[in-house]
């Protein structure tokens, strides 16, 4: 990842949630992105499926009122970080018996902003005063979020 975008990153999680990240959290943050994004795309193209529809819309993605909320903080967040672009990138988009609508698409970069965001609160749930966070908080905040997701 160009520098630029590592510093743009640190900015994020220090105003989604007061804490100091470095590389490493980075590669964290990406692994667990795709990973989230893939169980999303999963469940959202068997609700598709379901709905004998070849194309994921919107509506088919797993979107709890938690990450709606923690999405719609991320884009007022992003008017002062600027990383919606980074994230367009970042998340990977498994293959998939079904496509995704432009819609979706367009969506995902936003979602995957809000569950950054929720992570981001979930290492100060666990531990309020952490302001950086080490393997023991990352595999403890993984696994609210493997539980929940």
């Amino acid at each position: 990842m160009p520098v630029a975008n590592v510093s743009r990153f640190e900015r994020f999680f220090r105003v989604a949630g007061d804490l100091d990240v470095d590389k490493d959290d980075l590669r964290r943050f990406e692994e667990f992105v795709n990973d989230k994004v893939y169980d999303m795309l999963l469940i959202a193209q068997a609700v598709a499926k379901a709905n004998d529809r070849d194309v994921i819309q919107p509506r088919d993605l797993p979107i709890t009122k938690g990450l709606q909320e923690r999405s719609h903080e991320f884009r007022k967040l992003d008017t002062d970080v600027g990383i919606r672009d980074i994230l367009e990138d970042l998340a990977a988009r498994p293959p998939l018996d079904v496509a995704l609508a432009e819609e979706t698409e367009a969506r995902l970069p936003e979602v995957v902003g809000g569950i950054g965001v929720a992570l981001a609160r979930t290492f100060r749930l666990i531990d309020p005063e952490l302001k950086n966070p080490q393997t023991e908080q990352w595999e403890r905040a993984l696994g609210v979020f493997d539980t929940l997701l």
